[in-house]
């Protein structure tokens, strides 16, 4: 065997994890945003100012932030559902260190501490969880596209070949969801009209790096023969192309039917596209081609995998675009974000017990076919994560307030009056690896594509050591945070379309 069909073999014909462990690992990353905040407060509170070193902070992040995610996903993988839980239980000890340093310096009661914060308000305009739920999907995905070639990175957590859930499966979606959230058709005031197809002709020039990108990927992987799974996307195809069209045709389909309902345009096109697979023949010619060999013969047979699973992907993207029309109603106050946290958690229960009777009687979880299981995974799985975020936003937020002049950059900020921001000031002295990604968060996925490319073809992965392994990779995630921290620091944002 060359090393191209070793490398191919070991990313193909495997059959993912079970959902409990993916649930399992759901509260790392917002434990490690809630982990670094608490830190800075503690912080704050010994020294009586926020950190204001750049480097130290720089560092704080990626230790915090990164590290533990990296862990996560190769040597502590046997050690998943332990690694949050000892997570949960330093931040415990951390906000209990601050609570009791409070109460000492300035004693109140608990219940009047928590219903004052109940009724602080906050900053309407600006929604970190948003922000913090799309970078943690980038930096997720960017991670496991490199790991996946190394042997500490279990195979269960690589993508499944045609059924199962595996943690690379959900990042497809994911990445598909995170985009929506913040699409144009979302961000666009309600009280601002404009022309039904300015967001398609916008959407037309706003997509071609993307298709840039798509082309340059194939022409490079064809042409220093890169390895391929081939049942991913198909021969040509690549999730570039993928993520082009699906914006493309979600914004045709926003411009003719109303944004606001375009949760039921999600439900039609994941029904309609299931029933089509389980009825007619496509699911026979997606899995196995039009002469039921395999043949890859003609565009349509090269590339079937990646064409016909941009309706489950566009079914994702339309009922994101709902999700992000309600975060960005205007909410003032802790108790209105309480509410929607429930609301989301409630319908990502109810998207769950969907998933379990989907399987039950159209089909398993498949990220090649994206089918109506698999929407519904990702969706529920993604409003979860998000509610993540948004609780552990809440507790720094409070642990925040206990400690005044502390400063926690990507967190909400409290405001005296609707009219006045009491903190933005202090949320400005830390540069934070947050804000810096989310700033040119293209650049840093194709960043991570490029720095995964040039990896695999110096190092011969599959058999690599695990020190050697976290050490490339440690490597290979610091380059690409570090440059997206000087950019951030520059103020340069890599968007000219």
């Amino acid at each position: 065997m060359s090393r191209k069909q070793l490398k191919e073999a070991f990313v193909s014909n495997l059959n993912g994890t079970s959902l409990l462990e993916l649930s399992l690992g759901a509260p790392l990353a917002p434990l490690c945003l809630l982990c670094r905040g608490l830190l800075l407060v503690l912080y704050c509170q010994r020294r009586g100012k926020p950190l204001r070193s750049r480097p130290a902070g720089l560092l704080l992040d990626l230790v915090v932030l990164v590290t533990p995610l990296l862990l996560s996903c190769t040597v502590l993988s046997a050690l998943l559902a332990l690694v949050p839980a000892v997570l949960a239980a330093f931040c415990a000890g951390i906000y209990f260190t601050i609570y009791l340093q409070r109460q000492r310096d300035s004693p109140a009661p608990l219940r009047q501490i928590v219903r004052g914060f109940q009724n602080t308000c906050l900053d309407p305009d600006y929604v970190p969880a948003i922000t913090a739920f799309r970078v943690y999907v980038n930096v997720l995905t960017s991670i496991s596209i490199l790991a996946v070639d190394f042997p500490q990175f279990p195979r269960r957590y690589a993508k499944a070949e045609t059924y199962g859930t595996g943690v690379m499966d959900l990042g497809v979606g994911a990445f598909i969801f995170s985009n929506a959230l913040v699409c144009p058709e979302v961000r666009q005031k309600a009280a601002v009209t404009q022309p039904r197809f300015s967001s398609l002709a916008k959407q037309l020039f706003a997509i071609w790096p993307l298709v840039v990108l798509g082309f340059g990927r194939l022409l490079s992987v064809k042409s220093i023969e890169y390895h391929e799974h081939v049942s991913e996307y198909g021969v040509h195809w690549n999730f570039f192309f993928t993520l082009a069209l699906v914006r493309l045709l979600a914004s045709l389909l926003l411009a003719i039917f109303p944004k606001n309902k375009s949760w039921m345009v999600a439900v039609t096109v994941a029904v309609l596209y299931q029933l089509t697979l389980n009825v007619t023949s496509l699911k026979t010619f997606l899995l196995h081609g039009s002469n039921g060999e395999d043949t890859r013969a003609g565009f349509l047979n090269a590339n079937r995998e990646g064409l016909l699973s941009i309706f489950g992907y566009l079914a994702i993207y339309m009922a994101s675009v709902q999700v992000g029309l309600y975060l960005l109603k205007r909410r003032d106050s802790v108790k209105d974000w309480l509410g929607a946290a429930c609301l989301l958690l409630l319908a990502a229960l109810v998207l769950f017990v969907f998933l379990h009777i989907s399987q039950t009687h159209a089909d398993p979880v498949s990220r090649r076919m994206a089918n109506l299981s698999y929407c519904l995974w990702v969706i529920a799985y993604c409003l979860t994560f998000f509610v993540s975020f948004v609780v552990a936003d809440l507790v720094l937020l409070f642990t925040k307030l206990l400690v005044k002049g502390s400063a926690v950059p990507s967190c909400w900020r409290a405001v005296k009056a609707p009219g006045g921001r009491e903190q933005q000031q202090a949320e400005a002295v830390h540069v934070c690896l947050i804000a810096a990604i989310n700033k040119n968060q293209l650049l840093f996925f194709l960043l991570a594509n490029v720095m995964t490319g040039i990896v695999n073809v110096m190092i011969d992965t599959i058999h690599s050591r695990a020190a050697l392994t976290l050490c490339i990779l440690h490597l290979y995630m610091f380059l690409n945070c570090f440059i997206m921290y000087i950019l951030h620091t520059k103020n340069i944002v890599l968007k000219f379309w």
